[in-house]
């Protein structure tokens, strides 16, 4: 049994860490450009030297390059995001730069071009600076205006290139990480419960009220959803676990309830009583929410655990806390491989939504050795990332198998890029090898890795030959 005729086989970047031009033709900063130490980091006050974001893997010169070698893989699609801040500088501006949108018209025609669909992101970590100094980004109602004068924008212009579109990237993590998802300039300490789910009711707003827009503009469209799923396992099967491991799933799980169901769930209703969260609601937003997604996609990298016990340990490499599974091996980072959570999480979303899935990042980030022995191109010679992606692949095939609509599966960091978490180039996820290394040097030439012919070998057997 093979994949689904129709299977969308690709590969996802993100436009923060792989374009580079980040004051190039009228684009203004975005938060990534302040960050060069990742998620974790400082901001500075000026882009600095040190960002490898700001030149990227330059594929905002060299996409054309790039898109032959992922259409050489196959790709059925593309994902990517559109840089808030390459078409409106500030993000509050009544008109947008131009040069751009060309950009975009030019990436998107070139990926038709070989007949790959692009998959677009909205916004994807990258809030224009401007809008996080001056407005306090999510945290201020203001930006939902913005944000749907952004989407208009491109929704018009792209209405012809693209059918498939996402709101936010892994919304569900502004609640860890406020700068990087919500564009807050607040430090986290300082924010409270209250100012964290004011800030999540904008997005959410704003995402609906994206996916109205996009139906008006374009009504063959596709609109979906994204989060970072994260199946969360009980440590023990002591009932307090069990109990501790369903609110840990009921704070990831409320952001994609909204998007596919249109209000609050009973137990958020719960939550926010008993933490005297009082949310700041407008007389339209309950109508908008009921603009509800086609489609759930999700990031998909480990699982967790959670216990009512002290004195464990956490996680630490997961960017959304838990912990530590004594069952699981871990990567160079931390995070833990569990190739049947993906099936179990596929599943659990079908179960819950009866929407279809797309599985838009996996992928594991390794320190890739560039061979140059003379004899042939320069390769990388990544059997752990061909074995990671094998085995998630057949926990692909056996929710398939179960009855899961599963649209398509995009490998995250296609091309190597800057890790998002660290800001690393050192940190590779791609089939292709980037010339760049942690201190910015390098040809940034290209070379195919032994895991891109594997690829293009699943996909050209839609999947029977993994």
């Amino acid at each position: 049994m093979t994949f689904p005729r129709d299977f969308l086989w690709g590969g996802a970047v993100a436009a923060n860490q792989c374009e580079g031009a980040w004051n190039i033709d009228g684009k203004g900063p975005s938060i990534q450009d302040v960050t060069p130490q990742g998620v974790m980091g400082p901001m500075t006050a000026q882009p600095t030297d040190n960002n490898l974001k700001l030149a990227g893997i330059d594929f905002y010169h060299r996409y054309k390059e790039d898109i032959k070698l992922f259409a050489e893989m196959g790709f059925k699609v593309f994902r990517t995001s559109i840089a808030w801040s390459r078409i409106f500088p500030h993000g509050d501006e009544q008109t947008p730069n131009e040069a751009g949108l060309a950009f975009y018209d030019a990436l998107f025609d070139e990926c038709h071009k070989y007949g790959i669909e692009p998959l677009v992101t909205l916004s994807h970590y990258e809030t224009p600076l401007h809008l996080t100094k001056e407005y306090n980004g999510w945290a201020n109602r203001a930006l939902i205006d913005f944000y749907a004068r952004y989407a208009t924008t491109v929704f018009t212009r792209y209405q012809h290139k693209v059918k498939y579109w996402l709101t936010f990237n892994e919304i569900n993590s502004v609640l860890h990480h406020p700068l990087m998802s919500g564009g807050i300039f607040t430090p986290k300490n300082e924010l409270s419960q209250q100012d964290l789910y004011q800030a999540v009711h904008h997005e959410l707003v704003a995402s609906a009220l994206a996916t109205k827009i996009g139906r008006q503009i374009m009504p063959q469209a596709k609109f979906g959803c994204m989060v970072l799923s994260l199946p969360i396992y009980p440590l023990t099967p002591n009932p307090d676990d069990v109990i501790a491991c369903m609110h840990a799933d009921h704070m990831n799980d409320f952001f994609a309830d909204v998007h596919v169901r249109g209000y609050y769930p009973g137990y958020m209703q719960r939550y926010f009583r008993e933490h005297g969260i009082n949310l700041q609601m407008e007389e339209d937003d309950a109508q908008t929410l009921t603009h509800t997604v086609d489609f759930l996609s999700f990031s998909y990298y480990f699982s967790t655990c959670e216990t009512e016990q002290t004195n464990v340990d956490g996680a630490t490499g997961n960017l959304m806390g838990g912990v530590k599974n004594p069952h699981l091996a871990a990567s160079e980072w931390g995070w833990q491989i569990d190739p049947q959570g993906l099936r179990y999480i596929l599943n659990k979303y079908y179960d819950r939504y009866q929407l279809p899935l797309f599985i838009v990042e996996n992928g594991l980030g390794a320190k890739d050795v560039l061979i140059t022995d003379g004899v042939g191109e320069p390769t990388v010679n990544d059997d752990y990332r061909i074995q990671y992606l094998r085995e998630h692949l057949e926990q692909v095939h056996e929710a398939i198998k179960d009855g899961v609509p599963v649209m398509g599966y995009t490998t995250w960091g296609c091309i190597d890029l800057v890790s998002a978490s660290t800001a690393q180039l050192s940190k590779r996820y791609g089939f292709i090898y980037v010339d760049r290394n942690d201190d910015g040097k390098g040809s940034l030439a290209r070379y195919k890795k032994k895991s891109f012919y594997w690829y293009q070998n699943v996909i050209h057997s839609n999947g029977a030959e993994l």
